[in-house]
């Protein structure tokens, strides 16, 4: 990462957020969950409120979705509409990769090769209803169901929790959910994960 140092590197939207995303020096441990199901984990997740990094700072209707590769990766896509319900919509797919086979709880998260972003499973319901998903650095953020509905004191609760990880809770932000038809969000997206484990 040897531009990374370099003042004289030219530094687009893209690299900035990278470079925001990596490191986590001087910064207490951030612990996570001693066990996660990867097959179980696996699917979509509504984001209900997040420390947001860069251009999902105005996301409406967010869901990121997971499914395992045979080869152990973690293809993902996060989809979102920008401003409003019937903003432009935009789409991620960066790959996942698990970096603690003990626990399977923590990732690196590549956007960019060979750049990964700590991702960490800081908590994790029993039912496997929601998660939080944090970073030693305290600077990003997502809390996640697997229901696009929640209920303010659910999500208060869960609020309160990112807080007891040393977030300042002024930071987040509550992501607008509404889906009146059902269906796979991704639908949304015109398509699913099934495009991106097979041209990946």
């Amino acid at each position: 990462m040897a531009f990374a140092n370099s003042s004289h590197a030219p530094r687009t939207p893209l690299l900035a957020g990278l470079l925001g995303l990596l490191g986590c020096a001087s910064h207490p441990p951030l612990p996570t969950v001693s066990s996660v199901d990867l097959p179980r984990f696996m699917g979509d997740w509504y984001v209900q409120a997040h420390i947001p990094a860069g251009s999902e700072k105005k996301a409406y209707n967010a869901v990121e979705s997971y499914a395992l590769g045979d080869d152990g990766r973690i293809l993902t896509s996060y989809v979102f509409r920008k401003g409003a319900f019937d903003g432009p919509l935009k789409t991620m797919e960066p790959v996942g990769f698990v970096r603690d086979d003990a626990t399977n709880a923590t990732w690196g998260m590549r956007f960019l090769w060979p750049f990964e972003a700590e991702y960490l499973i800081a908590w994790l319901a029993d039912d496997y209803s929601a998660t939080i998903v944090a970073r030693t650095k305290r600077d990003y953020a997502w809390i996640m169901t697997r229901n696009p509905e929640i209920a303010d004191e659910r999500l208060e609760a869960l609020e309160l929790r990112l807080a007891e990880m040393g977030y300042d809770p002024a930071d987040l932000r509550r992501v607008p959910q509404s889906w009146p038809d059902a269906g796979h969000p991704a639908s949304d997206a015109g398509g699913d994960l099934a495009h991106w484990t097979r041209d990946h």
